[in-house]
């Protein structure tokens, strides 16, 4: 990885990266709300009490837990797992893996001994047959492989129902049992199994056990109940790493960005205080996260330094969301100098690099980028890379036909509807966009815009009108496509009759865009007392783009008082852009104002502009 010059030596770059985080963090943090009755990821979870039998499904707070006193557990037990078996059935469960943890290769014992050489090994009664036979019911550790199996393996629902079977039989969970278990509940934004697997932890004793509380703490986080995930990492006596990261990370996915900058720094006063603390590449890889959210390229380069320090530069989880980190800061030399310097690279990075510098413009680097991954070999191109590809190539204005198996990728398909569109080929867009078996709202966006961009706005409206039809909720991109196609096609009572829509039917707020395709269309349509009157009841600053097109249509339509009102807010807004002057200079001429063209030219002469300069 590249490094950055002249970093301090170790105990300096912690002091200095400490002082950023003290900088960045001393504004006032949000709080964190109580948590609610029903989380908003309950509504939509699934119930799975029936894999807690007779445990409370309570949603009281933590702290109103009967902690002292032992919490009543009624699980009937039952002879035989003849339950989990057919949920395994049911799922297609790989007891190949549990039975080799048990059995050597060698020793494999094979449940049909007179096998039919025309059925198929992976029947049920095969199955069956080998869980029975093989894995021992009444071993906890039976039960933890099958599962720490099914969680690992995506079958959450499936770890659940062996969690309940396991504990059906009265089997005694150990410290083994319950990450998995909880983990399931996480996948599948349970949070009332989460809880009741929490009860079950409090009772066996193993709620202090750091990877429990760990894994309970990135559960409550992912149904976003932030204020039980602290209470839970606040109880911890003694934190490890993981403990940390699933605080720092829980807070990301909360969207409390500052407030994981704050415990980092607080987990590099620990990590002097306590051995069990040592930073790894997944701690930094959330923490840089955190660093790509706030944009600041100090603190980012801090967080870089320490990386190199500890020897995490080699990482390529670390390396990728760096480069990310840098980007967003806008250091696209210094993301391109990570990437550079990568000892590895996998299919992220290349993606990565590839879509930062399509998404800022530098469409030939990207192209380059991907023409190097080719070259190198080894990775498969997917959705991600071509359609960052057909984005640097839509920048370019080159057309590009593509064969790679992908048509059928909204993504892709997206992204070829707007390479087509900007570079003039709207009739070849529409044949896409027609083929297309699934579209989102970013697909008729993209035709909408297409048809807009090149005057069509009949078309644009027609493709607009049948997304509403089909069900389809537009948005803020949509948004600006429609009133951008009204514009060019000086469709004014169209134009009005959305913008003052857009908020009522579709919850879309007017933005600075939306404004601005206003102002130029009432402008073309020489209605510039409304357009003035529209610019000053704006809920946001008007910028350089508002009032440059208001000084355009008041040059047409001759209209010297609001030119200079315009005028002035540019020259404060852009005061190093001659164009205004020269505008402006052009509307006295207009005007046959030519004292005060020369008083133009002299403010010009005065700022050492000159025609020539601007021409």
């Amino acid at each position: 990885m590249a490094s950055i010059s002249k970093f301090p030596s170790a105990g300096l770059a912690i002091v200095i990266l400490m002082a950023n985080l003290h900088a960045l963090c001393s504004t006032s943090l949000p709080t964190i709300s109580a948590s609610p009755a029903v989380s908003p990821y309950e509504k939509n979870a699934p119930n799975m009490s029936s894999f807690f039998p007779n445990s409370s499904s309570s949603s009281a707070p933590l702290s109103q837990w009967p902690l002292s006193s032992p919490i009543p557990l009624a699980f009937a037990p039952v002879p035989t797992s003849g339950e989990f078996v057919g949920k395994l059935e049911l799922a297609g469960m790989r007891l190949s893996l549990i039975i080799k943890r048990q059995y050597p290769a060698s020793s494999k014992p094979n449940p049909n001994p007179n096998p039919n050489p025309n059925s198929n090994s992976n029947s049920t009664s095969n199955l069956t047959a080998w869980f029975n036979k093989y894995v021992d019911k009444a071993d906890v550790s039976s039960w933890n492989s099958v599962i720490a199996d099914l969680a690992r393996s995506g079958n959450s629902v499936e770890a659940l129902g062996a969690f309940s079977s396991m504990r059906k039989l009265s089997l005694r969970p150990n410290r083994s049992s319950f990450p998995c278990a909880i983990k399931s509940c996480s996948a599948l934004l349970d949070v009332h199994s989460g809880r009741q697997a929490h009860q079950q932890a409090l009772v066996f004793g193993f709620e202090s056990d750091l990877f429990v509380s760990s894994a309970l703490i990135d559960m409550y986080c992912r149904c976003g109940l932030l204020r039980d995930a602290w209470k839970l990492f606040d109880e911890i006596p003694h934190r490890n790493v993981v403990s940390w990261t699933s605080m720092i990370t829980g807070c990301l996915l909360n969207d409390h960005t500052r407030q994981a900058l704050l415990l980092f720094k607080e987990l590099l006063v620990d990590e002097f205080d306590n051995e069990d603390v040592d930073l790894d590449p997944v701690v930094l890889v959330s923490v840089l996260s955190a660093c790509s959210r706030v944009s600041s390229k100090g603190l980012t380069q801090c967080v870089h330094g320490l990386v190199m320090k500890r020897g995490f530069d080699e990482d390529i989880g670390v390396g990728n969301t760096l480069m990310d980190a840098y980007a967003k800061c806008g250091e696209l030399g210094l993301s391109r100098k990570v990437f550079d310097g990568m000892a590895q690279r996998d299919l992220v990075s290349w993606n990565s690099m590839i879509a930062i510098c399509a998404q800022s413009g530098l469409s030939n680097e990207a192209l380059q980028v991907f023409y190097e991954m080719v070259k190198e070999g080894g990775f498969l191109y997917n959705a991600v890379t071509l359609s960052a590809v057909l984005l640097a190539c839509a920048h370019a204005g080159a057309l590009l036909v593509v064969k790679m198996g992908l048509e059928e990728n909204v993504i892709v398909s997206t992204s070829i509807i707007d390479m087509y569109c900007k570079c003039g080929r709207v009739d070849m867009a529409r044949k896409a966009f027609d083929c297309m078996k699934e579209k989102n709202v970013k697909t008729w966006s993209a035709m909408v815009a297409g048809y807009g961009m090149h005057g069509h706005a009949k078309e644009a409206l027609e493709v607009f009108y049948k997304m509403i039809s089909h069900g389809i909720k537009p948005n803020y991109i949509t948004f600006v496509s429609l009133l951008n196609a009204c514009s060019h096609a000086g469709l004014l009572e169209e134009g009005w009759y959305w913008f003052n829509t857009m908020n009522h039917e579709f919850g879309v707020k007017p933005g600075i865009e939306h404004y601005g395709c206003m102002v130029d269309l009432l402008g073309r349509a020489g209605d510039l007392t409304k357009a003035y009157n529209l610019i000053k009841g704006m809920t946001m600053k008007p910028d350089s783009v508002i009032w440059g097109s208001f000084l355009g249509a008041c040059r047409i339509h001759k209209n010297v008082k609001l030119a200079e009102i315009s005028a002035r807010k540019l020259f404060e807004l852009d005061p190093n852009n001659c164009g205004y002057y020269i505008l402006l200079s052009n509307i006295y001429a207009d005007a046959g104002r030519w004292e005060d063209v020369e008083k133009m030219r002299v403010i010009m002469k005065n700022r050492g502009t000159s025609w020539i300069q601007c021409g």
